[in-house]
């Protein structure tokens, strides 16, 4: 089965959905055994301009959905939909992932422009497009550095930039901070909801925190522990344009996180558990 079909507008009636997930399963096959069931019966929509993000236990498939979602593997069965307009000639979609991503023979500059020039796109919108992002993320004076002379919140940075330049119609973003301090976790956080907000992408972004998740999202989704499936759809309440760190003092902002921890909570015990009796088979 074909990872996702992409279809034009019908209707008014799909102008709100970008992407739309009904039964999937994926399956894994192990040698003398009998198949892993990863994912099971996931459908979800995602929707046009969303910030969607996805939290669960570790090994609940969480990273599975992604790939699967941009296309990078293939679902077992189920059917997903990308709705785009008809003549829209943008990429689907770009990967953020959470490990450093950047060619260590490319400069940042280089690094950034890769993606319109495996599209080949005209030179002008590759020169235009690498400028504007370059300097939107804030690696104008590093555009001639290479990565092993960035820290790692700069590397993330030239990341991100790759990804908005490519103006791919939907970004997935793997953990894009987890192996970052919390002091440049959250510039960075900040640097997204300014990006985000004035590009309006459709974004699904995997995390295991539950402030993160608060904080940059329209709408959580909490996964089961193994094999994933959905357990709850949350939306968060929060006005935009958001304060990262200002909105952890706002009233309700610890009862959403608190109630999205009591919805994990026997999961992750589950996922634990689970992890003990693999280790001692």
């Amino acid at each position: 089965m074909s990872t996702a079909e992409i279809v034009g507008h019908a209707g008014a009636e799909d102008e709100t959905i970008k992407i739309s997930v009904a039964n999937l399963t994926k399956t894994f096959a192990v040698k003398n055994k009998p198949p892993v069931v990863a994912l099971d019966d996931i459908s979800l929509t995602v929707g046009n301009g969303e910030f969607l993000s996805i939290v669960g236990p570790s090994g609940c498939g969480k990273t599975t959905l992604l790939r699967i979602l941009a296309g990078l593997d293939r679902q077992t069965s189920g059917r997903i939909t990308l709705r785009r307009q008809v003549d829209d000639t943008r990429p689907a979609n770009a990967v953020v992932f959470q490990q450093q991503s950047a060619f260590p023979w490319l400069t940042v500059e280089e690094n950034v422009s890769y993606g319109l020039r495996m599209a080949r796109a005209p030179r002008s919108v590759i020169k235009e497009q690498t400028a504007y992002w370059v300097a939107t993320t804030g690696l104008a004076a590093f555009k001639n550095a290479y990565p092993h002379q960035l820290s790692g919140g700069m590397k993330q940075r030239v990341a991100i930039a790759r990804a908005f330049a490519y103006d791919a119609d939907i970004l997935f973003m793997d953990e894009p901070f987890a192996a970052l301090d919390e002091q440049t976790k959250a510039v960075l956080q900040a640097e997204l909801m300014r990006i985000w907000g004035d590009t309006g992408k459709t974004v699904v972004y995997i995390t295991h925190s539950l402030d993160e998740a608060v904080s940059l999202s329209d709408r959580v989704l909490v996964m089961t522990s193994h094999p994933g499936r959905i357990k709850a759809a949350v939306q968060v309440p929060f006005e935009r344009p958001r304060d990262v760190m200002a909105l952890r003092k706002a009233s309700g902002y610890g009862e959403l996180v608190s109630y999205l921890w009591d919805l994990l909570r026997d999961e992750v015990g589950n996922a634990m558990a689970d992890e003990a009796a693999r280790i001692g088979s």
